[in-house]
């Protein structure tokens, strides 16, 4: 968190030649309102790429699971309690209408395959 809090500092004062330089060329020409307008929309198309970059989403390391009492292993039909992976890394689920919930041995294969499918990513 602190590394990201400095990029954004640093981003900050990379925008100090933008606005300098845009207030420089336009003084005199037209009012400080309009030119800081200006230099501040030059800037954000600027950097709306680099806080992109400095905020994107990390991929998590481990899965985000669900667990359900009383559930039926979508792999093996047994009543079980069911666990389904939620979110790692590109698997994103958290919002599928049809979830399936397996037995602990059977999430186990299937993780396995999903690590293989993410990590190709």
């Amino acid at each position: 968190m602190i590394k990201k809090y400095l990029l954004y500092i640093g981003r900050w004062q990379l925008s100090t030649p933008i606005l300098y330089g845009v207030i420089w060329a336009l003084t005199g020409v037209v009012a400080a309102i309009w030119i800081t307008i200006i230099a501040n929309f030059i800037g954000a198309l600027i950097f709306f790429w680099v806080d992109k970059f400095i905020f994107k989403k990390a991929r998590s390391q481990k899965p985000l699971w669900e667990i359900k009492d009383n559930s039926i292993c979508a792999d093996c039909g047994v009543n079980c309690k069911g666990y389904r992976i939620v979110e790692w890394k590109g698997y994103p689920r958290a919002n599928d209408e049809n979830p399936q919930f397996r037995c602990e041995n059977c999430s186990a294969k299937k993780m396995l395959l999903v690590e293989k499918v993410v990590t190709k990513l």
